[in-house]
């Protein structure tokens, strides 16, 4: 039987493995090419035990990592642990065998120490286009097969020796292979890295040692989760909303029901109640997405590393705790052919529907409505020379408020975690400009005690012919304020042409393949959190801010906060008119 590790030895290789992941994370972005990697990071790393349990993960998008042991039990389906050799690369996509959507491309590789299978090493990565029916982005397909290539446990290489022939296939089914390809070396080398960096962990420890810190470690984890869920007084708690649509048939909402049943320090997520599965890719993973949000909201929720002093690692024993429930044929559990590409909004909305379900009885962990929703933009068209460009861009919008403060603006929230492209990189490679990026101007964010976020204003403009899939939502269902709050603002997206004499036009959230014409500008308007606590017990100073931020008017702010200001002397800006406000604050609460 294993000894129990020291406290300090097991500080020093938990650190050891967060930073192996984290170098794994930063080989990855810094050597891909698509800036959906590169610049994005919408990527994931790690170490995994012989169980597919996450001994550490990089600090990247949060759908990623938690989605690789999925991935790994699809692989053993192809592959046993019997079949492993030093120098294997496996590469796997399949939604159906534990991927979290098909373009995000797992590439594993076997940690062998001393001749013995002890691990695996293993990222996913967004890969730019994987020869699907529209470039880039999915939505209005048939089934699976129409996602493009499906890798089910394939070894790319097999004890060192690359597999040319499946090396050439997938070369020659993308329409970007020069980025496609050199995205996959960069993940090979990521593998690889982690193949070292666990070997020269061992060699420094010991293996014993190694393989129980981890164990102790996961337990740990588990622990420190559980200890937070059993401070939730036992019950159901439920949550609804909506999606706008399933991309194809319009005005037909999609229900979302999230159940959070808590028993001591067990929770359950049931989604029984959402919509059942749709004709479209507008359909969730169960293995690779639709668990691992429940997982992510939890963590999130119970475990964020600013709101406690311990350190609590990041693996799989945070996962134990939560059990997850979607009934086989809903949304959240399609039955295989069903298509389930265009998958990101779905989650988004369960973690946020996890808060509201619980804010009753977390309300100082809680936040109101974020936006909650993902602008995944696939722009493409065709060189002079007959080779496709593709871009694929996530787009901004905002939290909630929180117990304590604002929401944040403009950020990528909840689950994505990613970075925005520069502007200047859209310039240099594409046909493409930038017409606007800024803060919204044309709303007013959730009113409360604290504000909700701001979402982002993006134009993009057309400098050549092309073709255009837009996956997003929340065009319809308003992000919800908080005990007296105020609602946020939905979502917008506005196609226009200067040249063409037409107004502006407002579309649905979700197309595909939408033809662009030289000079068509794709405007997305992202929805704005809801308010927290009620506006009239906002303090004054702040709203003042707010006015000359530009996010209200003077007319916003007496109506709704019950703020009054006054020019100052010299004309410029606003001053508080503080005995006004004060007895107009004092009315507002008495009507």
């Amino acid at each position: 039987m294993s000894k129990t590790i020291d406290p300090i030895t097991l500080q020093v290789i938990g650190g050891a493995l967060h930073a192996i992941a984290e170098q794994m994370g930063n080989v990855l972005y810094r050597m891909s090419y698509s800036s959906i990697i590169r610049e994005s990071q919408d990527l994931g790393a790690g170490l995994f035990d012989l169980d597919y349990n996450t001994l550490c993960e990089s600090d990247s998008t949060p759908m990623h990592i938690g989605s690789i042991p999925g991935y790994m039990r699809g692989i053993e389906k192809s592959i046993p642990k019997s079949d492993w050799h030093e120098g294997d690369v496996v590469i796997h996509n399949h939604p159906y065998y534990g991927a979290s959507h098909s373009p995000d491309i797992g590439i594993v590789m076997p940690i062998f120490y001393h001749g013995e299978l002890v691990g695996f090493s293993a990222n996913t990565a967004h890969h730019l286009d994987i020869g699907a029916a529209t470039p880039g982005l999915i939505i209005d397909v048939p089934d699976v097969f129409a996602e493009g290539m499906l890798l089910n446990g394939l070894k790319l290489f097999e004890a060192g020796k690359r597999n040319d022939t499946l090396w050439r296939y997938i070369s020659g089914n993308t329409r970007v292979p020069g980025l496609v390809m050199r995205d996959l070396e960069a993940q090979i080398a990521s593998a690889e890295l982690g193949v070292k960096r666990y070997c020269e962990l061992m060699d420094t420890y010991g293996r014993d040692t190694v393989e129980q810190a981890a164990k102790q470690l996961m337990d740990y984890s588990e622990t420190m989760l559980r200890r937070e869920i059993a401070k939730i007084p036992d019950g159901d708690y439920t949550a609804e909303g909506f999606m706008d649509d399933d991309g194809r048939t319009r005005g037909v909402r999609l229900p979302i029901k999230v159940t959070v049943r808590v028993r001591g320090d067990d929770v359950e997520v049931d989604l029984t109640g959402s919509s059942p599965q749709v004709p479209t890719a507008f359909n969730v993973p169960f293995e690779g997405s639709t668990k691992v949000a429940c997982y992510f909201a939890f963590r999130a929720l119970l475990l964020d590393t600013y709101t406690h002093q311990e350190y609590i690692p990041q693996n799989e024993g945070s996962f134990r705790p939560v059990k997850v429930t979607a009934p086989l044929g809903s949304i959240f559990n399609p039955i295989a052919p069903a298509a389930c590409e265009a998958r990101f909004n779905q989650i988004q909305r369960v973690v946020d529907l996890i808060i509201k379900a619980l804010a009753p009885v977390l309300p100082d962990k809680c936040t109101a409505g974020n936006a909650a929703c993902l602008s995944f933009a696939s722009y493409s068209g065709l060189r002079d020379n007959g080779d496709y460009w593709v871009l694929i861009e996530v787009n901004e919008a905002a939290m909630g408020a929180r117990p304590a403060s604002d929401g944040p603006d403009t950020i990528e929230e909840l689950m994505r975690n990613t970075r925005n492209n520069p502007l200047e990189d859209l310039g240099m490679h594409l046909p493409m400009i930038c017409d606007r990026y800024e803060i919204r101007d044309d709303v007013f964010p959730g009113a409360g005690e604290y504000r909700g976020g701001m979402g982002v204003v993006k134009s993009q403009r057309f400098l050549t012919p092309g073709f255009m899939t837009h996956e997003s939502d929340r065009n319809e269902d308003t992000p919800w304020g908080i005990f007296g709050g105020h609602e946020g603002a939905t979502a917008i997206v506005r196609i226009e042409n200067a040249t063409s004499g037409q107004p502006p036009r407002d579309v649905d959230a979700k197309f595909s393949g939408m033809r662009a014409e030289l000079g068509d500008v794709v405007t997305y308007l992202s929805p704005c959190g809801g308010g927290y606590g009620h506006p009239l017990n906002r303090d004054p100073a702040k709203v003042l801010d707010d006015l000359l931020d530009g996010y209200i008017t003077p007319d916003h702010a007496r109506d709704v906060y019950g703020v009054v200001f006054q020019p100052v002397k010299n004309g410029y800006g606003w001053g508080l008119d503080h005995a006004a406000t004060e007895a107009l604050r004092a009315r507002m609460r008495a009507a």
